[in-house]
């Protein structure tokens, strides 16, 4: 498994007790936590603006993003699942400093090394960023995805998941975050469970994404099959209801996990909303 490693510039203590995820809206997030400030997948139209799906395929954005991009915090990274512009828009492509690294797939960051962002790491499935701040180590390593059917997905970008470790310089775990990207439940989603237990927190990208028909990401029972095999202390879904090819609303995956007894394990995020956790004495606690 190869790795690659970046070093920032700490300004100060990191708080290694506390941290935040801030849902913008689609599958973007802020996520702040021991001196970093990672973005995913920025999507900053607004409602009424397109994206184009490829194949002639556009998709009108029902939702306006709760936070523009110029109000953004300064960023250390973005984590990019893949390159389809309800993840990775024009608003992004034009506005975010060329110089911020982007860890993506190898397909994507070709396309954005053609574009200027000259740090952006191609990561293969089970390849990892190693990221360097101060105190706190972020390793940030590609999880296998698949978006949509097998014949399908050879037609769409690649994509992937990301699991997004927090660590002490000395090695002591503080929180892992997973984040599926644009994904179905598969057999390689349970090698996940094999190699990275304890996960503390997932981000489900959800709505039951469909084009002519296809299912291309995780429907509400997916979404709870995912949660009973990957076993997240919390899990917290996402991408759900932006784009009217979102056809699993939200109420499919709380009725879903309700049957599965899991409801106590999901928090639920409406776009401006902060979600605060702890990591006291080196392990997750949920404070909101």
């Amino acid at each position: 498994m190869a790795t690659r490693q970046l070093t920032f510039e700490a300004h100060g203590g990191a708080d290694l007790t506390r941290g935040t995820i801030f849902f913008v809206g689609t599958a973007t997030l802020v996520i702040r936590y021991a001196g970093f400030t990672v973005l995913t997948d920025p999507n900053f139209l607004h409602h009424g603006q397109s994206v184009r799906l490829g194949y002639g395929l556009r998709s009108r954005r029902l939702t306006d993003p709760a936070l523009e991009i110029d109000a953004l915090p300064p960023l250390d990274l973005v984590v990019l699942s893949h390159l389809h512009e309800d993840h990775w828009d024009r608003v992004a492509e034009e506005r975010l400093p060329r110089s911020l690294p982007v860890a993506t797939t190898p397909h994507a960051a070709a396309s954005l090394h053609d574009k200027g962002f000259v740090w952006a790491q191609p990561l293969a499935t089970w390849e990892t960023l190693d990221c360097a701040k101060g105190a706190a180590r972020l390793r940030v390593t590609a999880m296998p995805g698949r978006h949509g059917p097998r014949l399908v997905s050879r037609l769409l970008p690649p994509v992937m998941g990301s699991l997004l470790e927090f660590e002490t310089v000395d090695g002591r775990q503080l929180l892992r975050l997973y984040i599926t990207g644009d994904t179905l439940v598969d057999d390689r989603i349970r090698e996940i469970r094999a190699r990275c237990a304890d996960i503390d927190i997932a981000l489900l990208h959800l709505g039951g994404t469909r084009v002519l028909g296809v299912l291309l990401t995780m429907d509400g029972r997916q979404g709870a099959d995912l949660m009973r095999i990957v076993q997240p202390r919390l899990a917290i879904p996402i991408h759900y209801d932006d784009y009217p090819i979102f056809t699993s609303p939200l109420s499919n995956f709380q009725e879903a996990v309700s049957e599965a007894g899991l409801s106590d394990r999901v928090h639920y995020l409406l776009r401006g909303d902060t979600f605060t956790f702890q990591t006291p004495h080196g392990r997750f606690a949920r404070t909101a």
